[in-house]
Formats: C-alpha cells, sequence, structure tokens
C-alpha cells in the first residue's frame, strides 16, 4: 500500500466491508489503512504500524500470529475477552451492568433450575441459549423451552450459556469511542430492528423523541464504565434492549458496527474515522449530528443502479458474491426534514423485495 507522510501505517486483521470502509475514511486524512486477509502473506511490519480487527476472533495463521505479536496491536486483549459470552457477560456482572440474567450451561441436569431461575422468574417460559463464542447474525443461537431442549445437543453443553428470554419493548444501539486521554465520545443512540437475528434498519433520531436523554444517559455511563474498565481505545458497540425507560444490554463489539453506519452520512464524522483517529491519538471535538438518519442492510439481495435514484441516499456496496442471508451493501439516507426521508424510504420501497417492506414501514413510524 502507499505509505502515508504524515501517520503510521494502520493494518486491519480481517479484509471483509468494515476494514473497506475503515480504508476509505483513513484516505482523507492521508491514513494508509490496509485490511488483510489472515491467510495472506506474511511481511516485514513496520516497528511504528497500528494493528485493529474488524472482527473478534481470527484463526492462527502466520500473519496474524505476527499482527498479534505486535506491540502497537491496540487493544489485542480485548477481543478475546469479549468475543465469549462467558466472560463478557462476566465483566458486565463485575461491573453491576444490567444485563439478561444467564448461565453457563454444563450438562442436562442444569435444565431444572435454568427455567425456574432464568425463565419462569422474568415471566417467560424459554430461554435463549447462545454459543459462547461464533454465534452471529442469527446463527449459534436457540430459542428453548422444556419441549425442545434436545435441541442442545451434548456436543454444546459448557460451550453455550442460557439467558432468559426477556419481552422487551424495542433495541438500541450505542456507539462510542475513549481516545489515549481516557476522554469519551457519542453518537446519538440509534434505534435497530433486527430480523432473524440480522440488524436490517437502524434509525437516528432528533431530540424531538422525549426518551432519548433518559436512555442516552443511561447507555452513556454503561458504556463508559466497560471502556474505561477495559482501557480501551477506539470505537466500541453496545446493543441494548430497552424495557421501560431502562436498558439491558445485550451484546458489545469492540469495533466498528452495523448500527454505526448512518454515521457516513448523518454525522460530520463517521464511526470509522473516529476510530482511526483514537488510534492514531488525533483531536476529535465532540460529535454534533446535524439530521436524523436510516440505514437500510442489503441481506443477500441482488444490486439494483436505480437505488441511485433515491434523493438524499448513500449506498455503500461490497463488491461480494450474493448469497442468501449476506450482507451485501448498505443504504444511507439523511436530511434535517423528516418528511423527505421517509418520501425516500418510500420510493426505496419500490426498488427492494417485499421482505424489505416491513421493516421500511418500521423505519417510517419511527420517523413519524
Amino acid at each position: 500500500m502507499q505509505k502515508s507522510a504524515l501517520y503510521p501505517p494502520v493494518y486491519v486483521l480481517g479484509n471483509g466491508q468494515l476494514g473497506r470502509m475503515l480504508n476509505y475514511a483513513g484516505a482523507p486524512l492521508d491514513i494508509a489503512v490496509q485490511p488483510l486477509d489472515f491467510s495472506a502473506p506474511l511481511f516485514a511490519i513496520e516497528d511504528n504500524a497500528v494493528i485493529t480487527a474488524e472482527i473478534e476472533r481470527w484463526p492462527a495463521t502466520a500473519l496474524t500470529t505476527a499482527l498479534s505479536s505486535h506491540p502497537n496491536f491496540i487493544n489485542k486483549n480485548v477481543f478475546g475477552l469479549l468475543a465469549d459470552r462467558y466472560s463478557q457477560k462476566s465483566l458486565l456482572d463485575e461491573l453491576n451492568l444490567a444485563t439478561s440474567p444467564w448461565q453457563l450451561l454444563n450438562s442436562t441436569e442444569e435444565w431444572q433450575n435454568i427455567f425456574k431461575n432464568l425463565a419462569k422468574k422474568n415471566l417467560a417460559e424459554k430461554v435463549v441459549v447462545k454459543r459462547r463464542t461464533g454465534g452471529y447474525d442469527g446463527r449459534g443461537q436457540w430459542i428453548v423451552d422444556a419441549d425442545n431442549i434436545d435441541v442442545i445437543g451434548a456436543d454444546l453443553f459448557g460451550e453455550v450459556i442460557a439467558e432468559a428470554f426477556i419481552p422487551f419493548d424495542y433495541e438500541i444501539s450505542l456507539v462510542g469511542a475513549r481516545v489515549q486521554d481516557g476522554s469519551t465520545r457519542f453518537y446519538p443512540v440509534t434505534h435497530n430492528l433486527q430480523q432473524n437475528g440480522i440488524l436490517r434498519y437502524s434509525v437516528q433520531l432528533d431530540t424531538s423523541d422525549r426518551t432519548l436523554p433518559t436512555l442516552q444517559r443511561q447507555a452513556e455511563e454503561m458504556l463508559s464504565a466497560i471502556m474505561h474498565k477495559l482501557q480501551y481505545v477506539g470505537v466500541m458497540a453496545m446493543e441494548c434492549f430497552v424495557i421501560g425507560d431502562q436498558l439491558l444490554i445485550n451484546e458489545l463489539a469492540p469495533r466498528v458496527h452495523n448500527s454505526g453506519h448512518w454515521t457516513q452520512s448523518g454525522c460530520a464524522v463517521s464511526q470509522f474515522e473516529l476510530h482511526l483517529r483514537a488510534l492514531l491519538n488525533l483531536p476529535t471535538a465532540q460529535l454534533d449530528t446535524f439530521m436524523p438518519s436510516v440505514m437500510v442492510n442489503l441481506i443477500g439481495t441482488e444490486h439494483n443502479p436505480q437505488w441511485l435514484s433515491v434523493p438524499f441516499s448513500q449506498l455503500h456496496w461490497y463488491g461480494k458474491e450474493v448469497r442468501s442471508g449476506r450482507k451485501v451493501g448498505h443504504i444511507n439516507l439523511s436530511h434535517p426534514d423528516k418528511s423527505i426521508l421517509i418520501d425516500g424510504l418510500r420510493r426505496l420501497e419500490q426498488l427492494l423485495p417485499a421482505d424489505y417492506h416491513s421493516g421500511l414501514s418500521w423505519a417510517m413510524n419511527k420517523l413519524s
């Protein structure tokens, strides 16, 4: 890659869409960002290079081993800690931060206590069982009640946790960053809609939503506590269930995140640029958001050039082979006038398959 005259090179472990967008964000600042495939050939890594990752887990290869041993691999120990739901949940308990009641599932003898302590106590008859590592986008997760415990085979014992099934009101996320002097920056909380376990839509509203100041304050306090405890540097995302005016933390991601994609068009500094600024200890003002935004995740959908005809939209296409359930791109829409955003979503509705329509209606209702 072409080197920067101003900054050390930034290598990203992983070369998916997040690494690609970090590369784009670095270019205007002359920050040379190079996403790397895990199996790429080993090369001479500069002493002053900065290492980050777009994913929490990676296989052991010659390159990943060399990068992992580099002294400037920022947050190296955090990735493994948060990639394991057992250690992630244990951290939240240690910090006394609210999350779904949970326990490690080690044997079939524990089911009775799980339904007694996690399910019925929380006014549900079922639990959510999740793989400790590797399960995401709806994979590696099962909703289990007393009649279908056989879906969890003996090979999964010790490798999964069971959580209370939470009948939440809705879901939000907070994307923020901690910089090297310990100060923090936060975007507004974002309303999210998942379908089949995959984040499909994010809506960032303005302060006219009267619930936001309370949720924003709670979320910032929670994510601050986590980032300070871990001495984290860079962008981190926190997904939460909302119950009344209280938050329960669902998942943490020590990286840039889908629910922050709207910042590419709705904020002066995107989450990708913010992450690079934090890693390189560059000045970053407080984050001011100047208009509402919507992100539509494109899942397993063929490219349509007519998407570009929607006013005030911004298409990001990842250049991947289109497969069912695969994230292949996203569309951001941002405008100060919510009615114009709603009109853009109506136009987009005509250009997307029918399985998008319910989610687009949800986003329009959020805006109205």
